[in-house]
């Protein structure tokens, strides 16, 4: 209990105190009132919301980025974990662990300054190389059909690296006596890892998953917000998020109720979503689940 004791602290300082706050999400905020004193206006910052009809098209965007990112993500970096298992020469291992752990600490506002310096029209390096070899300039920051693409694979190569270090943690628990029964028995390399390392990785991947469920709703701002900003309206329409939403909201027009509206919105949302899993998966692998 004392070594949880800093864990219980800070979430009840960051976590549970703060909650009163959620009370913006149903008022007309204004500095002269404060919270507690400002008008109530029910579900009037909700309402507005689905008048705008925005609230569908960022939360399928919302959603269906976070969904690419956990599928895409967790599974490569399930084979990248297997791959450096795999690999003998330790020197090249250690090496290879090192250069993929780096992306993930490059700031997102680098990471938009490199895609620019790429996709940029006028001088980018895409369409210097295009122009090169007498084909047509790309026209990237106006086509929200590639951006897809884009955003998804800027978050693997900046993701995928770290976190296949929770996966190849979990192989390094796997008994060797199991490993090199199977190859006593004849098994080769890729039936030890459909047999044996596959199933033993199942709980990790499992738990990881309900808990990247619970923020399905919430986007990366970091990454959306740098690599093609909050204002470029021609790519709203495969690019614009909850998050990207919010901003626009406050710094256009500093309405703090909206953003709270938004953020309660994202959080019930996102413990349905981890209930719902949390029950399917009870359901057809009771040892996996949460609770």
């Amino acid at each position: 209990m004392l070594m949880c004791l800093p864990a219980i602290v800070f979430f009840i300082i960051f976590a549970y105190l703060p909650m009163p706050g959620l009370y913006l999400a149903f008022i007309k905020y204004n500095y002269t009132d404060g919270i507690f004193k400002s008008p109530f206006v029910g579900f009037d910052n909700f309402r507005f919301l689905v008048m705008t009809g925005d609230l569908w098209r960022l939360t399928f965007n919302t959603i269906a980025y976070n969904l690419a990112f956990i599928l895409f993500g967790n599974v490569l970096q399930i084979f990248v974990a297997i791959l450096l298992n795999e690999v003998r020469v330790k020197w090249f291992k250690k090496a290879s662990q090192t250069l993929m752990f780096l992306p993930h600490f490059i700031s997102a506002v680098l990471v938009g300054l490199i895609a620019y310096n790429i996709l940029n029209y006028d001088y980018g390096f895409l369409n210097s190389v295009l122009q090169s070899i007498g084909s047509d300039p790309v026209k990237t920051y106006s086509n929200p059909h590639i951006w897809p693409f884009i955003i998804v694979l800027t978050f693997l190569w900046q993701s995928t690296g770290y976190g296949s270090i929770v996966y190849f943690a979990a192989i390094m628990g796997l008994d060797n006596e199991i490993v090199e029964a199977s190859e006593i028995d004849g098994a080769n390399a890729f039936q030890r890892i459909r047999y044996i390392v596959l199933p033993w990785l199942k709980p990790t991947f499992i738990i990881l998953l309900l808990f990247s469920l619970g923020g399905v709703l919430r986007g990366n701002f970091g990454l959306f917000y740098n690599l093609v900003g909050a204002n470029n309206t021609a790519l709203y329409a495969s690019t614009d998020i909850i998050e990207t939403y919010v901003f626009r909201s406050l710094m256009n027009n500093f309405n703090f109720s909206l953003g709270s509206a938004v953020s309660l919105y994202q959080s019930v949302f996102g413990f349905f979503v981890v209930i719902t899993a949390n029950w399917l998966v009870k359901k057809f692998s009771p040892d996996n689940s949460l609770f």
